[in-house]
């Protein structure tokens, strides 16, 4: 049974200078979905996607993650440590670590112990196919094998919300459909909800579900 992960309820936003992007903007994305987000560019998608990963405070509206408001900066950065996972069309390694410390750094932050963190962290870099570049630096991995470290970052802290932008946008058509599918993958099998902006109309046809923002509001485009 689909259990709901992410709600947005009535969200507006108004950028400083007046602006307003969105307007009583609601969405339920639920287990074992994956949502795309579509759209000219301008719309405030990633606006939209920073709101939902609670990067970003709405000007009104709410916004819960499994039935819970977090209200303050403390609960905010809580919920998106160990509820959310990020991952960016731009990977955000830390160059000077290796793709295994990159990984088990932020265990570390969400609570593993060293060993633990380790562990785990090279456990998911056996299941994104890096076991062999575990102790590569960013700069001598390739742009796809830095995208699938930046996934493996994103699930270490067994996030139930996956929020994605334009995680391939960078990268090569062949590559940017292994990363792609290695996305819905992990979506499916470990039951995450799942958000994720793209210009990309096959990758955006694949969703469960597709929203465009539409005179400022969430509108559900599929066919």
């Amino acid at each position: 049974m689909p259990v709901e992960i992410l709600r947005l309820e009535a969200v507006s936003h108004i950028y400083p200078g007046g602006v307003q992007i969105l307007n009583t903007a609601d969405a339920t994305i639920t287990s074992a979905e994956l949502v795309a987000l579509v759209g000219s560019s301008g719309l405030g998608k990633s606006t939209l996607l920073h709101i939902a990963g609670l990067m970003e405070t709405p000007t009104a509206g709410k916004v819960q993650i499994l039935g819970n408001t977090p209200r303050d900066d403390h609960a905010r950065t809580q919920a998106r440590l160990h509820h959310i996972g990020f991952v960016f069309q731009f990977h955000h390694l830390l160059p000077e670590f290796s793709a295994l410390e990159n990984i088990t750094l932020v265990g570390r932050i969400g609570g593993f112990s060293p060993s633990a963190a380790k562990a785990r962290a090279a456990e998911l870099l056996d299941r994104v196919g890096l076991s062999n570049r575990v102790h590569h630096a960013p700069a001598a991995l390739s742009g796809g094998e830095c995208q699938r470290v930046a996934i493996a970052r994103a699930l270490i802290n067994q996030p139930e919300l996956l929020l994605l932008d334009e995680p391939t946008g960078n990268l090569d058509t062949d590559t940017a459909e292994e990363v792609f599918g290695l996305i819905e993958t992990v979506v499916h099998q470990d039951q995450l909800a799942c958000l994720y902006v793209t210009h990309n109309r096959e990758q955006a046809a694949r969703a469960d579900r597709r929203l465009t923002i539409r005179e400022k509001k969430l509108v559900c485009t599929d066919g």
